[in-house]
C-alpha cells in the first residue's frame, strides 16, 4: 500500500514537471533570442510573489485530431488566479513553446473556465495572448472553442475589466477575442494583430508586406486604435498592466481603490491664471492642466498615439481614480473628428460601467469640417460621443477653458445633456460659433457694402466677441454653474467630486439602448 502510494505521488510529481517544463528548454531559448518571456515568466514578473494557484495543470486535449495524436500537457496555455498588489485576478497565459500555443478545444476550455470564475468571483481577468491560432488539427472544434471565448467576453463586458496583452501572433479569429475586452496592450516588434495575414493579402491584393507594417503595435498605436498601450518589451508590459489595475475597480459592483498621495486637496496653482494666450489663436498644451489638477502629477493616457486632438485616460483627485476626457488645442485645435469621437465615447462608456467618475476640460472650436469628415460618417460617429455622455449616470464634472462652440459644446459633457457640475474659466468663449464666422453670418450685407469691409468686420467680430464670446452670458443663464479662477481648478473638482458621491440615477426601463455604431 505504501509502495503503490509513493508509486502515485512520483507520477503527480512526473506530470506537474513536464507541465511546467512547457515546451522544454531549446524552445524556450528560441523564444528568448525572439526578445520575449516564456508564459511562465510573464505571469511571474505581473503577479505578486507566491501568489499564483494554476488551474488545468494536468489537462490535456482528447487526442486523437488529424496528423496529431499526441497529448500536450497544459494543452499550451496556462490559467489561475493570484493577485496585484494584493488584489485577486484571474489570469491565463498561452505558451508559445507548445504546439506554438495553438488554440484548442482543451486550451479553450482552460481559459473559459477562469473567464466564468472570474464573473462569479468579481475580479478582472487578464490574457496574456502569444498563439499560432486556431489548432488546425482539430477542426471545427477549434472554431468551436474561440466561440465559446468570445460569448464569454461579451457576457463578461461591463462586469469584471478584461485586458488583453498581445506578446506574440494574434491572427485571424483570434483578434476578435481582445476587441471586445476593455484594454489592449501591445509590444513593440514581437507582437501583431490582423484578420489576414501578409499570405493572404499578397495572394488577394498582390501587395508585399511585412507582419509588422499590416498589423505590428505601431499600427494598432497609431492607425486603427486597436491598441490602447504598447510598451518596449514584456517586463514593462506586466508593468504597464499593474499599473492600469490600481486605477481600476475589481468588478462593477466595486470602487476603484483609493490611494493617498499626499497631494494637499486645497492646492493651487497660480500659474493656471496665465496658461490661456491672450491671442485666442495661439496653442497651449493641455497636459500641462491636467498634470497641474491631478494628485501627484499622474495620469495614465489611454491610446496616446492614436486621435491625439483629444486626451483620455486615468488619474486620482483627493485618492479617487476618475476618467478625464481633455480636447488638445495643440493637435489640430482640439477639433472633434470621427477618430477623437469613437476613442473618447468607448472611454466615457468604460468609465461609467466601472463607477468612474468623469472630469471633461472642454476647448474644442467644433467638429472637423470637409467632405472626408462627412463621407466618414462624422455625424454617426459623433453621436456616439453625445450618447455615451447623455448615457452615463457616474458623477459627471466638466471645466470649460477656452472654446466651446456650437454642437461639439454640447457634446462635450455639457449642462444642456445633464452634466451634473458645469464650471468655465474666464477665458471660456461659449457660443454657436466663432467671432469671425458668426460676424460674417449676421452682418453680411452690411460688411459687403461698407466702404472698408475689413475694418467693418473686424468691428463686427469685437462687437460679437464682447457679447457672446465669454463665460458670463451663460452664468446668467445658469448653464454654467460657477466661473471659476484657474488657480483653484484642483480644489473645486475635489471639492464637488465629494458632494456627488452618493449620487442615484434610475434611468427608463429598458432591455438596453441602441447606440449609432
Amino acid at each position: 500500500m505504501v509502495n503503490q502510494y509513493n508509486s502515485t505521488i512520483e507520477t503527480l510529481e512526473k506530470l506537474r514537471l513536464e507541465s511546467i517544463a512547457g515546451g522544454g528548454e531549446k524552445k524556450n531559448d528560441v523564444q528568448h533570442r525572439h526578445g520575449k518571456l516564456t508564459a511562465r515568466e510573464r505571469l511571474g514578473l505581473l503577479l505578486d510573489d507566491g501568489s499564483f494557484e494554476e488551474f488545468d495543470i494536468l489537462k490535456t486535449s482528447r487526442g486523437g485530431a488529424l496528423g496529431d495524436e499526441r497529448n500536450y500537457p497544459g494543452d499550451g496555455v496556462i490559467t489561475g488566479h493570484g493577485t496585484i498588489d494584493g488584489r485577486e485576478v484571474f489570469v491565463f497565459s498561452q505558451d508559445f513553446t507548445v504546439i506554438g500555443g495553438s488554440l484548442g478545444e482543451a486550451h479553450a476550455q482552460k481559459i473559459c473556465k477562469v473567464m466564468d470564475l472570474a464573473v462569479k468571483v468579481g475580479a478582472p481577468i487578464i490574457g496574456l495572448s502569444d498563439s499560432g491560432g486556431a489548432r488546425i488539427q482539430e477542426g471545427v472544434d477549434a472554431l468551436a472553442a474561440y466561440g465559446e471565448i468570445f460569448h464569454r467576453n461579451v457576457r463578461a463586458s461591463g462586469v469584471i475589466p478584461q485586458i488583453s496583452c498581445i506578446m506574440g501572433p494574434c491572427a485571424g479569429g483570434a483578434v476578435y477575442s481582445p476587441a471586445i475586452t476593455d484594454f489592449v496592450f501591445m509590444v513593440q516588434e514581437s507582437s501583431y494583430m490582423f484578420v489576414t495575414g501578409p499570405s493572404v493579402v499578397k495572394t488577394v491584393t498582390h501587395q508585399d508586406i511585412t507582419s509588422e507594417d499590416l498589423g505590428g503595435a505601431q499600427v494598432h498605436s497609431k492607425k486603427s486604435g486597436v491598441a490602447h498601450f504598447t510598451t518596449p518589451n514584456d517586463i514593462l508590459s506586466m508593468r504597464e498592466i499593474q499599473r492600469l489595475i490600481s486605477y481600476l475597480p475589481s468588478s462593477n459592483r466595486h470602487r476603484a481603490p483609493m490611494l493617498d498621495l499626499r497631494d494637499p486637496a486645497d492646492r493651487i496653482d497660480p500659474t493656471l491664471d496665465y496658461l490661456i494666450p491672450a491671442n485666442p489663436k495661439q496653442t497651449y498644451d493641455m497636459n500641462v492642466l491636467i498634470f497641474s489638477i491631478l494628485d501627484g502629477a499622474e495620469f495614465m493616457e489611454v491610446q496616446p498615439g492614436f486621435a491625439r486632438n483629444i486626451i483620455c485616460g486615468f488619474g486620482r483627485l483627493g485618492g479617487q481614480t476618475v476618467g478625464l476626457v481633455a480636447n488638445q488645442p495643440a493637435v489640430l485645435a482640439g477639433v472633434l473628428d470621427i477618430d477623437a469621437s469613437v476613442k473618447a465615447g468607448r472611454f466615457v462608456r468604460f468609465c461609467d460601467t466601472f463607477n468612474i467618475p468623469l472630469i471633461t476640460l472642454v476647448d474644442v472650436p467644433g467638429f472637423m469640417p470637409g467632405p472626408d469628415q462627412e463621407y466618414g460618417g462624422i455625424i454617426r460617429h459623433g453621436a456616439k460621443l453625445l450618447y455615451a455622455f447623455t448615457e452615463a449616470t457616474v458623477p459627471r464634472i466638466s471645466v470649460i477653458v477656452r472654446k466651446a462652440y456650437g454642437g461639439a459644446y454640447l457634446v462635450m459633457n455639457s449642462k444642456h445633456i445633464h452634466c451634473d457640475v458645469n464650471y468655465a474659466w474666464p477665458t471660456a468663449e461659449i457660443a454657436v460659433m466663432g467671432p469671425k464666422g458668426a460676424a460674417e453670418v449676421i452682418h453680411r450685407k452690411e460688411i459687403q457694402s461698407a466702404d472698408d469691409p475689413e475694418a467693418m468686420l473686424n468691428k463686427k467680430m469685437l462687437d460679437y466677441r464682447r457679447t457672446f464670446v465669454n463665460p458670463f452670458l451663460a452664468a446668467q443663464r445658469g448653464y454654467i454653474d460657477d466661473v471659476i479662477f484657474p488657480r483653484d481648478t484642483r480644489h473645486r473638482l475635489i471639492r464637488t467630486l465629494q458632494i456627488l458621491e452618493g449620487k442615484n440615477t434610475k434611468g427608463p426601463e429598458r432591455k438596453h439602448g441602441n447606440i449609432p455604431l
